[in-house]
């Protein structure tokens, strides 16, 4: 039987740890960044920083009343959930609000929600009560149909919200797939297709379309004895050849005008400094700036004078860069890491599939939002939007990843619970 005694005696105190430790010093540094002379009081909710402290407090409520919660209540209701958010998604399309080319909020009264941020936890839940059915093997066709629409369809949703950045995180969830039994040569044509992609940007299909002839030459080359693989690389010569042509008409018609600006300015292509260039070149210059230490809490002159727009939101690791320095951005992303490593380490040790699948979604959702985020930051990635978990200035993206993180820990909690 469970032991009532103690509600939290079995919770991973290091996550909790990490999960404060990294709230506080986002916090710190949402302070720096938008710091108002004529606001200098931290609590001011007239500022930010302020109302930062109503999201983190009632952040911590929310984890409370999650603690609080029966575990079995997550998978009982996962479909429904699931169910819920998709249709929240949808009516968001028609009835949200733009908020930045982006339709994808919703205006509660004084509160403004993004409940693409909170549907990737009920994919979460739904991937994770899939995937732990008894005996399930995601290596056979039919196993593999529903747990790919469970992902495609909010993140295909979410895109028509014109939110780039958060359907890409959906494509994390293929390395829940692959450590559930998905084959790896999965994840290899999924890399070998966003290659294939960029390159076609950078060299035009009809470059591309060479030089993938010249690979099939050599390749016929040494297989020239053997038909059946003849006939295989002709097959794939022209699945890929077919694929190239298809990128451009793919970019020029699926992206925003924004979109495709900034992905050329990424790749060479456009040179626009003051345009979609600007904010990962001031970015750039205000992490450079910082040196090996920074320039100290509250000295920093990039963040000071606004020079990175989203400085407290999507660019808030340029305040750590700048005022940290490389010292202090290098401990702050091996936080994020260690914190990353604990939760694989938690997911490994439960009892219950359930829970393991799912903390491996916890893991894949908040490590590709931070390697997408850092990477737009220092010119590695497009600017996409999307915010550095527990850090960024955000209510819905706190109280999201809260939720996310503290139904893992609660379902780690009872993995000791007698059945």
């Amino acid at each position: 039987m469970r032991d009532q005694k103690n509600l939290f005696a079995n919770i991973d105190w290091p996550l909790v740890g990490f999960y404060i430790g990294l709230i506080l010093i986002g916090w710190i540094n949402i302070y720096s960044a938008g710091l108002n002379q004529q606001h200098l009081f931290i609590f001011d909710t007239s500022q930010r920083y302020g109302m930062q402290m109503i999201w983190i407090l009632t952040s911590f409520a929310l984890a409370f009343m999650i603690l609080l919660t029966d575990s079995k209540v997550f998978t009982t209701f996962a479909y429904p959930l699931y169910f819920i958010g998709t249709l929240v998604l949808i009516f968001v399309i028609f009835g949200g609000t733009e908020v930045g080319g982006s339709k994808s909020w919703l205006s509660l009264g004084i509160l403004r929600i993004q409940p693409a941020e909170f549907t990737k936890i009920t994919t979460a839940l739904a991937l994770a009560k899939y995937l732990s059915v008894l005996n399930l093997n995601v290596k056979e066709t039919h196993n593999k149909i529903l747990p790919v629409l469970l992902i495609i369809v909010p993140a295909i949703i979410i895109r028509l919200q014109k939110e780039t950045g958060s359907a890409l995180v959906y494509g994390s969830f293929l390395l829940v797939l692959y450590r559930e039994g998905l084959s790896g040569n999965y994840l290899i044509l999924g890399l070998g297709v966003v290659i294939l992609f960029i390159l076609t940007l950078i060299f035009g299909h009809l470059i591309m379309i060479g030089i993938l002839f010249i690979i099939a030459l050599i390749l016929l080359f040494f297989i020239r004895k053997n038909r059946k693989n003849i006939l295989s690389l002709v097959g794939l010569f022209l699945i890929t050849a077919t694929f190239v042509f298809t990128v451009n008409y793919a970019f020029e018609h699926f992206l925003e005008q924004h979109q495709k600006t900034r992905i050329n300015v990424l790749l060479g292509k456009e040179y626009d400094p003051k345009g979609a260039g600007y904010n990962v070149t001031q970015s750039k210059i205000a992490i450079g700036s910082g040196g090996f230490i920074g320039k100290g809490f509250l000295k920093g002159t990039q963040t000071k004078f606004k020079f990175v727009p989203a400085q407290d939101t999507d660019f808030i690791f340029c305040t750590v860069g700048e005022e940290w320095g490389f010292l202090g951005s290098s401990i702050l992303m091996a936080l994020f890491v260690l914190m990353f490593i604990r939760i694989l380490k938690v997911a490994e040790r439960q009892r219950s599939p359930f829970a393991r699948i799912y903390g491996y979604c916890v893991a894949a959702i908040l490590f590709s939002h931070f390697a997408i985020n850092i990477a737009m930051t220092i010119g590695l990635a497009p600017v996409i939007g999307i915010p550095l978990p527990f850090f960024s200035y955000g209510g819905s993206s706190l109280w999201a990843f809260t939720i996310l993180l503290f139904i893992f820990i609660k379902q780690d909690s009872n993995r000791l619970q007698l059945i």
